[in-house]
């Protein structure tokens, strides 16, 4: 039957998204493969993350380059999305198994109808940071120089997205009064800072490492730490994290268990060895060429995990204060915090 022409462009457009995000995650699946056992033998779970080359998401690659998925019996296949907005639409749709990106998407989708929740937690700061151009630096010294400026994210409907409107509305600024720019992170995002196409955004290691030392921004706001996040955002904020669809956790226990018995290893083995030793056990490519500079960016950002995935007290009341001052879906809404994690599985990990 032949398309209706109103409705071909829009098709055409869907079709080539699938087809792009297919191919994405095909060549990030073949890629991890070869960088850390994620073919083989044991029980197969594909799970999305929002950048694997992102030091917040850091602990996905390093369990895997570690052996502690295989330890568990498990045949781990991690794919990859360059922001965790596109992470979040993999698990939904079904794509994968879990994502690994931000707490703050489990309350997004809930206020949507979605029932989804982090197992395990693995930070208890944001990881980004704020960085403005060198020709905006004069003009932009806080959140509150936010009007009339492009602002950039690593997509729309991102964490990105989230902490810079929170950052703007805390400061006076109305979301309509700046422009959010999607750009991605690492090469994307330096060359629209550097082009002028943003004058200012939000983005985290390497990307942050890698600015700084091309000396093409500055740090305006710096949330890798929780006195960042307190600073900023008023309390510990729970980022990145390993959420999974409900009703697949509640039918797969002992799969959602062996995944998190193996972050927990991860991120205690973290908490007790340097950001060289860390860096080393991570793919060549991801140091871009510069091992010191990737192991510096390790280090700058270590300060955001917890050491034993547990979920920080306050935290998820923190996340909600901040949507709720932007999100007017979740400002109109009751979110039960308490269907938006589970602390069963770190529990028995821990104990």
């Amino acid at each position: 039957m032949r398309t209706p022409a109103r409705y071909a462009a829009p098709a055409a457009a869907a079709l080539l998204a699938l087809s792009c995000l297919t191919a994405c995650a095909n060549d990030a699946a073949s890629s991890t493969s070869a960088a850390g056992g994620g073919g083989g033998k044991g029980e197969h779970v594909k799970i999305m993350v929002g950048g694997l080359d992102k030091v917040i998401y850091l602990p996905a690659m390093l369990t895997q380059r570690l052996g502690y998925f295989t330890a568990e019996g498990l045949n781990v296949e991690l794919l990859s999305e360059p922001a965790g907005v596109q992470a979040e639409t993999a698990l939904v749709s079904g794509q994968v198994q879990g994502a690994v990106g931000f707490y703050d998407h489990t309350l997004d989708l809930q206020v949507k109808g979605k029932k989804v929740e982090s197992v395990v937690q693995f930070s208890h700061a944001p990881g980004e940071v704020e960085v403005v151009s060198n020709k905006a630096a004069g003009s932009i010294t806080s959140p509150k120089d936010f009007k009339g400026k492009k602002l950039g994210v690593t997509g729309l409907g991102s964490s990105t997205d989230f902490l810079t409107k929170y950052l703007a509305v805390k400061n006076g600024v109305n979301v309509s009064e700046f422009t959010p720019v999607a750009v991605g992170a690492g090469p994307t995002f330096i060359s629209a800072l550097q082009k002028g196409s943003i004058d200012a955004g939000m983005t985290t290691d390497p990307t942050v490492a890698t600015l700084l030392d091309k000396k093409a921004g500055k740090i305006l706001l710096d949330m890798r730490t929780p006195e960042g996040s307190q600073a900023a955002l008023g309390g510990p904020y729970p980022s990145s994290s390993l959420y999974m669809q409900t009703d697949w956790v509640n039918g797969h226990k002992d799969t959602v268990q062996k995944l998190v018995n193996a972050f927990v290893k991860t991120l205690k083995w973290m908490s007790t060895h340097s950001a060289s030793e860390i860096a080393a056990k991570m793919p060549a490519d991801y140091s871009q060429g510069n091992k010191t500079l990737y192991a510096e960016a390790i280090k700058s950002t270590l300060p955001m995990f917890t050491k034993d995935g547990v979920m920080p007290a306050n935290g998820p009341e923190t996340v909600e204060k901040v949507l709720k001052a932007f999100n007017p879906n979740i400002k109109n809404a009751k979110v039960d915090l308490g269907k938006t994690y589970t602390t069963e599985f770190v529990e028995k990990a821990t104990g």
